[in-house]
Order: C-alpha cells, then sequence, then structure tokens
C-alpha cells in the first residue's frame, strides 16, 4: 500500500487488509515506486486522490475509487462506483468471466464457420446453409454476452 498519510495511519489501514505499507509518500514517490514494480510484471494501482494520478496513469491498470477526485477518475483506467476496497475484488472476477465469455464466442463462432467452410467444401452444404448459420451464430453469441447483464460477485 502506497500513501501519503502518515505512517501511523498507514500502517493500521495496511494491517487490517493484509498489505505491506509505505507511508508519507509524495505523488512522485509513488510514481517511482510504481516504475519499479513494472519491472517485475504488470501492476494495478487503486488510488483516489488528486496526489494518486500520475501513478493510476503510469500503471498498467489504474483504478480510481468512485467516491475520489474528478483528476483520479478521468485518469484511471477503470472507477468502482462504491467507495470499497472490496470493489478491487469483484472488478477482476468481471474481467476474468468477461474474458472467458469472449473466448466462448470467439472459439464458437470460428469452430462454426470452420465446420461449415469443410462440409461446403466437401459438398454436404450450400453457401446459404452458411449463411443461415452464421446469422444464427451471431445471435447466440450474442445472447452468450448478454448474460454478463445478470453478473453479480461470487461470495468467498
Amino acid at each position: 500500500m502506497l500513501t501519503g498519510d502518515n505512517a501511523r495511519t498507514g500502517q493500521a489501514v495496511a494491517a487490517d487488509l493484509g498489505l505491506d505499507v509505505q507511508a508519507e509518500l509524495l505523488p512522485e514517490d509513488k510514481l517511482h515506486v510504481i516504475e519499479e514494480l513494472r519491472v517485475q510484471g504488470g501492476v494495478a494501482m487503486v488510488g483516489d486522490g488528486i496526489n494518486d494520478a500520475p501513478a493510476l496513469a503510469r500503471a498498467d491498470v489504474g483504478i480510481a475509487m468512485g467516491s475520489g477526485t474528478d483528476v483520479a477518475l478521468e485518469t484511471a483506467d477503470a472507477a468502482l462506483l462504491r467507495g470499497q476496497v472490496q470493489g478491487v475484488a469483484e472488478l477482476v472476477q468481471l474481467s476474468r468471466d468477461t474474458l472467458a465469455n469472449v473466448r466462448q464466442n470467439v472459439a464458437f463462432a470460428l469452430g462454426l464457420k470452420a465446420l461449415f467452410l469443410v462440409t461446403t467444401l466437401l459438398g454436404y452444404t450450400n453457401l446459404w446453409m452458411a449463411v443461415l448459420a452464421d446469422t444464427g451464430a451471431t445471435a447466440l453469441v450474442t445472447a452468450n454476452a448478454l448474460r454478463l447483464l445478470r453478473w453479480r460477485p461470487r461470495s468467498e
């Protein structure tokens, strides 16, 4: 956890969350830490204030808390509507579920196209059957994607 708050406050909050803490940081200090972490791999930064904006912009994924400043919200890649830390875990869950849905849809659509390509070349189906199947696939892929509208966080 990177914070501009004093060390005592930072340690109290970090202890509740089970995190390591670096406190009393200026915006450029947070930016420097993000740069160091990016060398090791992808970095997600969660922030809510104007002091977090540079680090949010530099992180691979910037997440602003909904209760934060306009600058933080505009700089971030994503925004949590509620000002609760558990929203980060829910955002990751939703992202993974969305990616799984996209993979399912692409696999289904490409598989169906490959099937009709082969069967059309072999003379078992014709072009119009392939067109109708493609239209049906579009409807099924859209319906599958719409399932995400009912998405709810899974409780641990």
